[in-house]
């Protein structure tokens, strides 16, 4: 299923994208989609029927309907840093040996074609198209990766918008790079996990004004998405609703020679995955 949520900000209502490319409202079988609907087995059972129920859902009119974030209340969102061979390379460090962790606060999460805000003093943000994962069981010391796949819920396009040099040369952590506010584009849809053979086979595409920047596939990943889970759940629980944001292939600005071609206000960044939509954003001064 493509799960997504459409309406203004802080009002969205639950909805589905059927397979004949129609939108179809949701709010009449549950409330959101959120950790307690991705928990609960018979309310994706009762969102499934009602899918395949010819008219049972109502057709929702998607001319200038605002399409928000896919997932409501987001627990925690977890990110992989250096996790393809790639984009490892091209800013010259080292392959890591183990998964890189940083954090993103639920609140820099927006909708896939919401304005993206270039920071006040930022001269280097910087693009990162990344395959976003989102948990649907609890995950406690998981001992294979297989079981890690198991505990997803589904998948979602996500933009880690990134200020290299609050990340870098700010000295601390790289969370102040990463949380500025509207630095997590997320959507348009939440894709069931049924619907993605294999998470390791997604080309995922990136473009700033028209030109292409990133273009790679997951088979790059140094930790795939089932390790990655895996990994986590012994150092933290991974809750349903929590998102994991698995890194980005080569192509991001940071990369690039003298002068580092990095975001302005006024450039459009536009980015996809491979089953799991397109995001556009227009970048506005802070």
């Amino acid at each position: 299923m493509k799960l997504l949520r459409v309406g203004t900000a802080g009002a969205e209502r639950p909805a589905l994208l059927d397979e004949d490319g129609t939108l179809r409202d949701l709010s009449g079988v549950v409330a959101d989609i959120d950790s307690a609907l991705l928990a609960d087995e018979s309310a994706l059972a009762r969102v499934r029927a009602a899918a395949a129920a010819p008219g049972e859902l109502p057709e929702l009119d998607a001319e200038g309907l605002r399409v928000g974030p896919p997932l409501a209340r987001i627990g925690k969102i977890v990110c992989i840093g250096l996790n393809y061979h790639d984009h490892a390379t091209e800013t010259g460090a080292a392959i890591p040996t183990e998964p890189i962790l940083f954090f993103k606060a639920p609140d820099t999460v927006v909708g896939p074609d919401d304005t993206v805000l270039v920071p006040r003093g930022s001269v280097k943000t910087d693009w990162e198209v990344e395959l976003a994962v989102v948990i649907g069981r609890t995950a406690r010391y998981l001992e294979s990766a297989e079981e890690g796949l198991a505990h997803v819920a589904g998948y979602a396009t996500a933009h880690d918008v990134s200020e290299r040099e609050f990340q870098i040369e700010r000295g601390g952590t790289w969370d102040k790079g990463k949380n500025c506010e509207t630095f997590n584009p997320l959507g348009p849809w939440l894709v069931t996990a049924d619907e993605i053979a294999d998470p390791q086979a997604l080309p995922l595409k990136l473009w700033v004004n028209g030109e292409l920047k990133q273009d790679g596939t997951t088979a790059d990943q140094i930790f795939p998405v089932g390790e990655v889970v895996r990994y986590l759940s012994h150092f933290m629980t991974l809750y349903p609703g929590d998102v994991i944001n698995t890194g980005t292939p080569a192509g991001v600005a940071l990369g690039q020679p003298e002068p580092k071609p990095y975001l302005r206000a006024g450039d459009v960044v536009e980015l996809e995955i491979a089953g799991l939509g397109r995001q556009r954003q227009e970048l506005k001064d802070a």
